[in-house]
């Protein structure tokens, strides 16, 4: 079975969808290690209440990303983690675990890349008064979203649309879509043709 570490900043909602599936054994993986970077974040008391372990650090705390990504890289090295899952993950991941886990890192991204990359994705859209946004899943490297992507999903953005409304209607597609590219990659090491040809 597959060991992942989810990264996560918030309140940690596609956490707790990926946690659903790998507890109902719909992702044959295990969830070994919640790293969150935002001691007071709601994503903390998700994985307390799931029985999943958890390493909260503030940045501050450390003389540099470097330093933080070493003490994490232990503790994923000890899990023997296979794939980091990035999850509302609010810093870009430095060179220290990207050598290390090059192409297993994973990230979901409110937008179409590169539409809209970065903070406040929903608010770019909408302020663009873009037709179309969507979801977006890909592999990380050493930019901001700028990684190889894996699939898309679009989402039409209405004319009275709203910032709560349309993150809504984000969330549920990233709550079935983040679940089953991590099945695919974790069961057979890619996205299937038929995946891919659902997708924009």
């Amino acid at each position: 079975m597959k060991r992942i570490a989810v990264f996560a900043s918030g309140s940690g909602s596609n956490f707790q969808a990926i946690v659903d599936v790998t507890q109902s054994g719909l992702l044959p993986a295990d969830i070994s290690l919640l790293v969150c970077d935002q001691p007071k974040a709601y994503v903390i008391e998700r994985a307390r209440e799931n029985g999943i372990s958890q390493f909260v650090f503030s940045a501050k705390d450390y003389q540099s990303k470097a330093a933080y990504e070493k003490e994490i890289s232990k503790l994923l090295q000890n899990l023997n983690i296979d794939i980091i899952v990035l999850a509302g993950y609010m810093r870009l991941i430095g060179s220290t675990l990207l050598k290390e886990y090059e192409g297993r890192i994973v990230n979901i991204h409110p937008s179409l890349l590169p539409a809209f990359p970065g903070k406040d994705a929903i608010g770019q859209a909408l302020a663009a008064k873009a037709k179309w946004t969507g979801v977006t899943v890909h592999f990380v490297d050493e930019g901001m979203d700028t990684g190889p992507i894996i699939v898309q999903e679009r989402i039409r953005i209405e004319e009275n649309e709203t910032r709560e409304s349309l993150q809504k209607k984000i969330q549920r597609v990233e709550h079935k879509l983040y679940p089953s590219i991590l099945h695919m990659l974790l069961t057979q090491g890619e996205v299937t043709n038929d995946e891919k040809a659902r997708t924009y």
